[in-house]
């Protein structure tokens, strides 16, 4: 019995999610198995306990919140062939990204200020940690502003529709998860002192 092209499509759509949700689930096993050895690490007589994390940082986590807002509005607009909504709500999303970008930048600037850095005498386990947090999850931020910039391409070539979403609903998923993992990220730092 022949595959119809509906089927094919289907078939391919549901292989390149679960790819993308392997690929999540990697990342966040990288992260849960970083924050292990930072609470471990906590016990270590030279830990710094009365960090402040920098104003960027939480500057950077609305940010990224409200990105997620504007691509999840973009994939919705898209489902209903609104094009001109879901260009300037996929253009709001680059924005918003660039700027949490600006933001840790920014973050990384006042740690140094206050004189935090990653080698050196004026470093430590602590801030080492913080600073490998950071870079790993914008790492995979780059990643995912680069498909956010594929999708938009994409988008202006007309290549979605209400009937074939699949680029922005990946981009979607995998914005989302990045958006998940630094707020938990951030929250973490907050928190686990």
């Amino acid at each position: 019995m022949e595959m119809t092209i509906k089927e094919h499509n289907d078939r391919k759509n549901s292989s390149l999610k679960m790819i993308l949700w392997f690929g999540i689930m990697s990342m966040s096993m990288l992260f849960a198995g970083l924050t292990s050895a930072y609470v471990v690490s906590k016990s270590r007589p030279d830990w710094l306990k009365d960090l402040e994390m920098p104003s960027a940082f939480l500057a950077s986590t609305i940010v990224i919140i409200i990105s997620s807002v504007t691509f999840m509005l973009a994939k919705k607009a898209i489902k209903q062939d609104k094009r001109s909504l879901t260009t300037t709500y996929l253009l709001l999303t680059l924005g918003l990204g660039l700027s949490f970008v600006y933001l840790q930048l920014m973050g990384f600037s006042q740690l140094v200020a206050n004189g935090y850095n990653l080698t050196g005498t004026t470093s430590n386990v602590k801030i080492s940690f913080l600073y490998i947090f950071v870079i790993v999850h914008f790492l995979h931020l780059f990643g995912g502003l680069i498909s956010l910039l594929v999708i938009i391409y994409n988008h202006f070539k007309q290549k979605y529709n209400s009937r074939q979403t699949l680029g922005i609903e990946l981009g979607a998923i995998f914005w989302h998860f990045l958006d998940i993992l630094w707020v938990y990220l951030f929250l973490f730092l907050y928190f686990i002192k």
